[in-house]
């Protein structure tokens, strides 16, 4: 029961006017074409693949990795000068940064920038992102596509083993309902009781 307190507490965080950082890339013609993330000093994070999606996926980042961010953040000025490269390079999705606190507003969009700063923070950001997309394939997986359980658990599997993945409790509902329901493969089973176990194992 200690992550549905942590999903609730991430949830209710949102409500307050403490400092939120939102992120956005636009990029029609990935998959997929759009995403914005939100995150407060909490570490409630919400996913969205679409402005104003009524049931973003949320989550919990750790304090440590919550510190890491706004450190970034401070670091780029809290967004108050350009990122844009004079680069001629390739497009590669507009993104945007914003700093929220309160009445207090500032933001910067870019498709390409220089400043390892800005890098670090955009990769936050995709691992967000990314953590978000993987629950959403095994979810979409378990519910619709029982044949394709195996092959969502090993991109999730892939993910984790790379240190790609944030807020590792949102996974365990799932994985747990696919270890003890027979009507999954076998190896579906095993696969996703190995995962959650290294989850826990993790966080002990």
């Amino acid at each position: 029961m200690k992550w549905c307190l942590i999903l609730l507490l991430a949830c209710s965080g949102f409500a307050g006017d403490g400092p939120r950082l939102f992120y956005s890339k636009s990029f029609p013609g990935s998959v997929p074409p759009y995403v914005e993330i939100t995150v407060n000093e909490a570490g409630a994070v919400a996913y969205r693949e679409a402005p104003n999606e009524d049931n973003p996926i949320t989550y919990q980042l750790k304090p440590e990795q919550v510190k890491q961010v706004f450190d970034l953040v401070a670091k780029l000025n809290y967004f108050k000068q350009p990122l844009e490269s004079p680069l001629k390079v390739a497009f590669m999705g507009t993104k945007t940064f914003r700093y929220e606190n309160g009445t207090q507003k500032s933001e910067v969009k870019f498709n390409y920038s220089e400043d390892l700063n800005a890098h670090a923070l955009a990769d936050w950001f995709e691992r967000m992102a990314e953590s978000a997309q993987q629950r959403i394939n095994l979810e979409r997986a378990a519910k619709y596509d029982k044949l394709g359980v195996v092959q969502a658990l090993l991109e999730l599997e892939v993910s984790f083993d790379h240190g790609r993945l944030l807020g590792l409790e949102q996974y365990l509902p799932m994985l747990d309902r696919i270890s003890k329901n027979e009507t999954y493969m076998h190896t579906a089973r095993e696969r996703a009781a190995e995962i959650a176990e290294a989850i826990r194992a993790g966080h002990s």
